[in-house]
């Protein structure tokens, strides 16, 4: 079960939902980006379900921000600085556990945790796993100033699996092209799957009308089998 952090970013208290796999370690460390719902069943689900697999999986309140909203869907988006100061942030706190292998760092996440994966991923060169379940507005910057994730896909480290609906139109099928082809211009190893009558956000439980069974289990099922040849490698 998840249990919760707290450090400091630039002055700003931030939570860390965490959850530790059995054992002393030190285990290979997950960072999840959480979906617009924040810390709701769906992502401390997931923490837990990687904890079960063997991985320190930790989770970092991206809504931490002022102004700051008890209902996580009433929150701004994430701004593109303050995710890379808070993906950094987490980093340190996993590096100071002295349970984390930090050779092994990956980062997960769904919907906008998707986009946020590729950027953390870009911009933190200690993540070397990158799992990203359909991420939209990549072509766009949460900023004033940019780049966009896209832009930054050239400097991504490590390697990239990717799951898209079939039906979904943020990413659509042909964004899911574009960025498989510039990951291919740039040599990141990567495999994108495409699930046909699914859209955005199959794998959220919490929405009757979104879930696909077979959709979740099929990518859940990839994703752990990718994770287990990254950190066996």
């Amino acid at each position: 079960m998840a249990q919760f952090d707290e450090v400091m970013v630039d002055g700003v208290p931030m939570k860390i939902a965490h959850s530790v796999p059995k054992g002393s370690g030190p285990h290979p460390g997950m960072l999840v980006m959480f979906h617009r719902g924040g810390f709701d069943d769906f992502t401390l689900k997931i923490a837990d379900d990687l904890a079960d697999l063997g991985y320190l999986a930790a989770a970092m309140d991206l809504y931490h921000w002022p102004p700051v909203h008890e209902v996580a869907s009433d929150n701004d988006f994430p701004r593109d600085p303050e995710i890379i100061k808070d993906v950094g942030a987490t980093i340190d706190w996993m590096a100071k556990r002295g349970d984390v292998d930090m050779s092994h760092l990956g980062i997960i996440g769904h919907c906008m945790g998707g986009r946020m994966s590729f950027l953390g991923a870009s911009t933190h060169d200690s993540i070397s796993a990158c799992v990203v379940y359909y991420g939209g507005n990549m072509f766009k910057p949460w900023s004033d100033n940019g780049p966009p994730p896209f832009d930054l896909l050239k400097n991504l480290n490590g390697q990239v699996i990717g799951f898209s609906g079939g039906d979904d139109q943020n990413p659509s099928p042909e964004d899911m092209d574009k960025i498989s082809a510039e990951l291919t211009r740039c040599g990141t190893k990567h495999e994108f799957h495409l699930y046909d009558g699914a859209g955005h956000a199959f794998q959220n439980f919490l929405s009757d009308e979104r879930y696909r069974e077979t959709a979740t289990k099929d990518s859940w099922a990839r994703t752990m089998a990718f994770l287990d040849s990254w950190r066996n490698a």
